[in-house]
């Protein structure tokens, strides 16, 4: 991503990407890949990521993440979630990323951050859940039929291939929508009949409390969760082996970490940076229950962004705006 859009030593250009431009150039290979390193240089410790931060406002936040990591770009992230958006059919989390020449700090380019930060974050449950679930895993349950239910279906279909599908969600029209647009998946009425004898289990809902039951998982079984609430139960999480993105962000209060890891020791949880990158293990047996607890992260945006840049910059793509007087 060191690549100028232009040599002078001042902003003088900048590439403009719409969402519209950033579904077309994001390929999920190159983005998987992209992934996998980016987790990695954070668990090796060589990423710059600040917490992220947040200004409150009387209906939802704007948060800011900006990250550095070499070789993949320098990059900063504004996403809003507004959760009553839904209600007037407009997305909850909404973003765009800025990105700066890693060299000269010059801004390169601004893009559409809404579908990248939705597909990101599936995506990197679908690595992660590649590398913990158990071999030979088949069944998949999506709890959750909004923005992120349906990015992890794209992601899980394209990186796993499960044998079935199900899809939950508190409004069954939209889980049977969703499902329509697989042919292995189905729609099911209740969270436990999704759940119940699934080897992977995703958890992609805005509820506030838990909406698993602690008995409804089996031996052997992977949990993903990338819910903003306390979506899942505290026994689930006392009897599971636990990995997140960064131990230090996942236990530090909101808007950074994890609602169901506040007050945990950062020592018992496993960074998945460290499991992609085999310097710690993953799954230890056929019977454990493990769990990937994923509050985002600025460095899978800045490897999203970075796959999505190099390719626009060799196919053409965007609209250059002249910054110069």
């Amino acid at each position: 991503m060191a690549r100028r859009i232009c040599d002078d030593p001042v902003m003088d250009s900048l590439l403009v990407l719409s969402e519209a431009d950033v579904r077309q150039l994001l390929s999920l290979d190159d983005l998987a890949e992209a992934l996998a390193a980016g987790l990695g240089a954070l668990s090796e410790g060589v990423a710059s990521v600040p917490p992220r931060i947040a200004a409150v406002s009387r209906d939802g936040l704007l948060a800011a993440m900006p990250g550095s990591v070499p070789g993949l770009g320098l990059a900063a992230k504004l996403v809003s979630v507004f959760p009553r958006n839904p209600e007037v059919a407009l997305p909850a989390h909404q973003a765009l990323v800025a990105i700066f020449d890693e060299s000269t700090g010059v801004p390169l380019a601004v893009m559409g951050g809404t579908y990248l930060t939705a597909i990101r974050t599936a995506m990197t449950s679908a690595i992660t859940t590649r590398a913990l679930a158990r071999p030979g895993s088949r069944s998949l349950a999506i709890v959750g039929a909004g923005a992120q239910g349906a990015a992890h279906l794209v992601a899980f279909t394209r990186l796993l291939s499960p044998g079935d599908v199900r899809i939950v969600s508190r409004q069954a029209k939209k889980a049977s929508a969703l499902a329509g647009t697989h042919p292995r998946a189905v729609a099911v009425l209740s969270v436990e009949q999704a759940v119940r004898g699934a080897d992977v289990v995703c958890c992609c809902t805005d509820a506030a409390g838990s909406v698993l039951d602690e008995r409804w998982i089996g031996p052997g079984v992977h949990v993903g969760s990338v819910g903003t609430g306390a979506e899942l139960p505290p026994d689930l999480l006392a009897r599971a082996r636990v990995f997140v993105e960064s131990r230090t962000t996942a236990t530090a209060p909101p808007p950074a970490g994890a609602l169901e890891l506040q007050g945990r020791d950062p020592s018992s949880l496993t960074e998945v940076g460290d499991v992609l990158a085999g310097r710690s293990a993953g799954r230890t047996s056929l019977e454990e229950v493990t769990v990937f607890k994923s509050t985002g992260h600025a460095v899978e945006d800045i490897a999203a962004a970075g796959v999505v840049l190099r390719r626009a910059l060799d196919l053409g793509v965007g609209t250059t705006v002249t910054m110069s007087e």
